[in-house]
């Protein structure tokens, strides 16, 4: 059994409290879709926000819909741009202990005193898509990017469950490393994640995992 799964990209952004959004752009503001994203119910915004650090600034894209905390997802090169260290690698909405950074729009400006993250690889799958693939939320995996410069990387977290739809999540850097591309599919070659009925049924047919040569990009296989 091939466990593919479509890859998607992430450049820096910001999720949004409603309670900074209400502060930034006004009480009871709405943010303004522009694409949805493959994770049911999130989506890109009009919207954007200066972010302002010890040495310099940058503007990004407010990511909907609002969340509980306020939430900087960046790269590690963003660091350097805005002055900032050593920003720790964390899962969505761990954010004890993180930088912190200030944000500007509309004239206004908020101190946050955490919540700048370079966001960790992960797999989000279905509770369907989980089953299939014989993953539970919360495993780790490791994860097959093929082409000229591919590579595999592992200790990728899988989030299963209700809300979530096949897609692995990277950030621009480890995209640029592999040389991968938006719905490129990526395959899941740990083999703690195959039953033993799927090593024995791959022995008799002489299926093997592949491992070399290029996966296809979404379209390819209608």
């Amino acid at each position: 059994m091939n466990r593919r799964v479509p890859i998607g990209i992430s450049n820096k952004h910001i999720h949004l409290s409603q309670e900074d959004l209400d502060y930034l752009f006004g009480e009871g503001y709405e943010l303004t879709p522009i694409k949805n994203l493959k994770q049911p119910g999130q989506f890109a915004c009009e919207e954007k926000v200066k972010i302002v650090g010890p040495k310099g600034s940058f503007d990004v894209r407010i990511l909907g819909p609002a969340r509980k905390k306020t939430q900087l997802e960046v790269n590690n090169a963003d660091g350097f741009t805005l002055g900032v260290r050593d920003i720790p690698v964390r899962l969505s909405g761990d954010l004890e202990g993180t930088p912190g950074f200030i944000i500007e729009a509309n004239g206004k400006s908020l101190k946050k005193d955490n919540g700048m993250i370079v966001a960790e690889r992960h797999i989000h799958l279905s509770e369907e898509q989980g089953k299939k693939f014989n993953i539970n939320n919360g495993e780790r995996v490791s994860v097959r990017i093929k082409g000229q410069r591919g590579l595999v990387f592992n200790n990728v977290l899988c989030r299963v469950g209700d809300g979530h739809e096949a897609e692995m999540h990277i950030d621009i850097e480890e995209g640029n490393a592999s040389g991968a591309k938006n719905d490129q599919l990526a395959c899941i070659i740990d083999p703690i994640t195959f039953t033993k009925d799927d090593i024995l049924q791959q022995h008799e047919t002489g299926e093997v995992i592949p491992m070399v040569g290029d996966l296809p990009y979404m379209d390819d296989e209608g």
